[in-house]
């Protein structure tokens, strides 16, 4: 019984114990997370925080952003927004809003021809010349059309019947309100205005403009505002002088955000944008400094404040800003201002007459004998050259004894002449030097003749009809082509580019069994045929493809011009 009471006693006091420890770790546990929660509430106290303050901002010597904000505060004033109103055919509703811009054509497409100083041959697609891009409203950029990536202008003279408002940029050059930019920013517009910096920021569109004088060649304009008092103006800098890697500005109206100012640097100078006699009178400077939509028409300045382009187009695929802008020369802008703002209002170009091949190959250079110079391939009868006596196949080489290295430097060099003025002409004609004086023709006129005279000739009786009025040439069928077609005919061997036969979809290797229902089985046949084909006849091809002689017979055809 004792023993059984001890065992109890002995029970109860580990009881006690184990209580009492459980108990004593409760309360360490407690204390230290408890301890924990104060230390943390202690750590997040912010008493002793200092307020932030804004102070004046002490930064280090930069010539860069001090110059920058420089040029923009002296320059832009002067700097103006342009909008324009096209009015509707018959009704004008609520406006729609253009930004001005112009995109450049895609490389991939073929070079073109050029006229007199520069080569004859295709020309590139329609449209951006088309030189304008923009936004309607914040809805899209139609304005911006990736006219030469494939895509087609948006039918400007569609209006449905709505007031077309544009934007563009452009910079005042005379105190008197003289104004540069672009010709596409106010070509075709009914109303044109001006705002300047100083203006209200209101709905107001702007102050009246007329127009002075353009120049689609260069794409330049000159319009002017009334100005009671002086105007701020710019001061123009020589591009010439310009080198890759300079620094430069630009200011204008984005996207209608005016005075909006970017920088970049001159990434190229000379680039031609545009293939053919198109672009053969722009020669810009390339720059990375952002140009979007709006900018078109306004300055691109270098570090001195100075004008040394008008920022006209930019390369883009997005209808924005993607690293690539063109400005116009100011070197060109002068000489074509100056013209514009004398008595004429014109641009007067020289010219000669003549037509030639620009970048021909190494091959035909070294046939010819000659590094430097331009191979003649046309010269207009009764035309300036013509009347010195220069030949298709002569080689021109000097300008009153300056060598001339190609193309380019032979169109600028005659352009910048004028009219009645005289040139010693130095050219290679059967491997033997020769030379000839030439009285410079104005290009306007040279040109509309040449015209005139190419509608007025007429195809030369006999010879190939088919080559003259088609543009075709054609032999006859092999027999076991003739075979295998089942038709006899005649065999395309060639087809000359922009012809009718080119415009029909013919090529070479195509058989033509029957034009007009007339069957032509052989080369005698089809010059029968085509040598009684006029002008505004109706023209229809028979034809099928050796290839494919499965597909059988395929009609194509035209009203022959």
């Amino acid at each position: 019984m004792k023993s059984l009471i001890e065992r109890l006693r002995t029970r109860r006091l580990a009881t006690v114990f184990v209580l009492l420890g459980t108990l004593s770790i409760a309360i360490v546990g407690g204390s230290f997370m408890a301890h924990g929660v104060r230390g943390q509430e202690k750590q997040n106290d912010s008493a002793d925080a200092t307020p932030l303050k804004v102070g004046n901002s002490s930064l280090p010597s930069n010539e860069f952003q001090s110059v920058f904000a420089k040029i923009a505060k002296q320059v832009g004033p002067a700097v103006v927004n342009i909008n324009t109103q096209t009015l509707p055919k018959q009704s004008a509703n609520r406006p729609n809003r253009r930004f001005h811009g112009r995109n450049v054509p895609n490389p991939q497409n073929p070079p073109g021809g050029d006229d007199d100083e520069q080569d004859q041959g295709g020309q590139g697609q329609g449209g951006q010349g088309g030189q304008g891009g923009g936004d309607q409203g914040q809805q899209g950029f139609q304005d911006f059309f990736n006219r030469f990536f494939g895509g087609q202008a948006p039918d400007q003279d569609d209006d449905g019947g709505q007031v077309r408002e544009s934007l563009g940029s452009g910079f005042i050059v005379d105190s008197k309100g003289y104004i540069i930019t672009n010709n596409h920013v106010v070509d075709k517009a009914d109303k044109i205005y001006v705002k300047l910096s100083t203006d209200p920021d209101s709905q107001d569109l702007g102050r009246p403009a007329r127009v002075i004088g353009t120049d689609k060649a260069t794409d330049l304009a000159v319009i002017k505002i009334d100005a009671p008092s002086a105007l701020p103006t710019v001061k123009l800098g020589n591009s010439d002088q310009v080198q890759v890697g300079d620094w430069v500005e630009a200011i204008g109206s984005p996207f209608a955000l005016a005075q909006t100012v970017t920088a970049g640097i001159i990434s190229a100078k000379n680039r031609t944008i545009e293939p053919g006699a198109s672009g053969q009178f722009q020669h810009f400077l390339q720059t990375d400094a952002a140009i979007n939509p709006g900018n078109s028409g306004g300055p691109l300045l270098n570090m001195a404040g100075e004008v040394i382009g008008v920022n006209t187009a930019i390369y883009t695929q997005s209808a924005g800003y993607q690293g690539i802008g063109f400005a116009m020369p100011s070197s060109t802008v002068v000489e074509i201002y100056n013209d514009l703002i004398a008595p004429g209002h014109k641009v007067v170009r020289g010219s000669i007459g003549i037509q030639f091949r620009q970048g021909l190959s190494g091959a035909v250079n070294r046939v010819y004998g000659f590094k430097n110079g331009v191979l003649v391939q046309q010269v207009q009868p009764n035309g300036p050259a013509d009347k010195a006596g220069l030949k298709p196949g002569d080689i021109i080489t000097t300008i009153d004894g300056r060598q001339i290295k190609d193309g380019d430097d032979l169109v600028s060099e005659i352009a910048s002449r004028r009219p009645g003025s005289s040139i010693r002409l130095g050219f290679v004609r059967d491997g033997k030097p020769q030379d000839a004086t030439v009285t410079i023709g104005d290009r306007d006129k040279v040109f509309a003749d040449m015209g005139n005279a190419q509608q007025n000739q007429q195809p030369e009786e006999g010879g190939n009809p088919g080559e003259t009025k088609l543009g075709i040439v054609v032999r006859d069928t092999p027999p076991e082509m003739a075979t295998k077609l089942k038709h006899p005919g005649v065999v395309i061997q060639s087809v000359r580019t922009g012809s009718f036969g080119d415009l029909q979809g013919l090529e070479p290797g195509y058989v033509v069994i029957r034009i007009n229902k007339q069957p032509t089985a052989n080369r005698d046949q089809f010059n029968q045929v085509v040598s009684k084909l006029k002008i505004g006849d109706d023209v229809v091809f028979e034809i099928m493809d050796p290839r494919h002689p499965d597909l059988g017979i395929n009609y194509v055809g035209g009203t022959l011009q």
